[in-house]
């Protein structure tokens, strides 16, 4: 009698499973403070969600107030997360370099969150060094209101390529444009409104412009670049 026995060998194959949990953590806390933004200050978000139409939030808000004022400083917040979610999600998704972890997220909003501070801080110097506090602080405040409302159209964008749109990587890098050509308009009308004093200062406007508007973003994505491959 022969007895054929058939061996059968189990290779173990590692199961990867990517989660998007964290990333609803942190959008549900953005949606969060924008509630709180709303209860608490219901007149000025009213006007906030008009900037694209018109500059009642600049004027109404900006001549006695600061960027310290705490319905600037959530949305502040709200802008730390969205970017750090976005570009995690596009070195990911486009490129292949991101890792989908919070604490990777977490990273990229530290380093963003430091460098817009220390920016906002160096500005703030060198406006009382010339003694034009009020001319900085009010372009400074143009500039937050602009990026904060910006990041309100980021919060939406994340939330199509999470749940509606995954791995839309060409969607992605469109999207990361357009935010990025709307940042920069907001520049470009910031400047109209100075239009004067820039024509009068023209070599100073353009030292600003490459070692406070471009330099350091240049620095800033070598900082992420390096971070994504740690």
């Amino acid at each position: 009698m022969y007895i054929c026995v058939k061996i059968i060998r189990l290779e173990f194959t590692e199961r990867i499973i990517n989660t998007n949990d964290w990333a609803t953590y942190f959008l549900v806390l953005c949606f969060l403070l924008m509630a709180l933004a709303k209860y608490f200050y219901p007149r000025r978000f009213g006007d906030f969600m008009t900037l694209p139409l018109n500059n009642k939030y600049f004027n109404v808000h900006g001549k006695d107030d600061s960027i310290q004022h705490p319905f600037n400083i959530i949305f502040f917040v709200i802008q730390v997360l969205c970017v750090g979610i976005f570009i995690n999600l596009l070195l990911d998704t486009a490129l292949g370099k991101g890792v989908n972890t919070h604490w990777k997220v977490i990273q990229i909003c530290s380093i963003y969150g430091v460098f817009v501070l220390g920016k906002v801080t160096i500005e703030k110097m060198i406006g009382n060094i010339f003694s034009m506090d009020e001319l900085v602080d009010q372009y400074l405040f143009q500039k937050l209101g602009y990026r904060n409302f910006l990041s309100i159209i980021l919060f939406c964008g994340i939330l199509c390529f999470l749940y509606i749109l995954p791995n839309r990587a060409h969607a992605m890098i469109v999207f990361a444009v357009v935010i990025l050509l709307l940042n920069i308009i907001s520049l470009l009308y910031s400047y109209k409104k100075q239009g004067m004093l820039i024509a009068s200062n023209f070599f100073y406007f353009i030292l600003y412009l490459c070692a406070l508007e471009i330099s350091p973003y240049i620095i800033l994505y070598k900082l992420l670049m390096t971070e994504t491959t740690i």
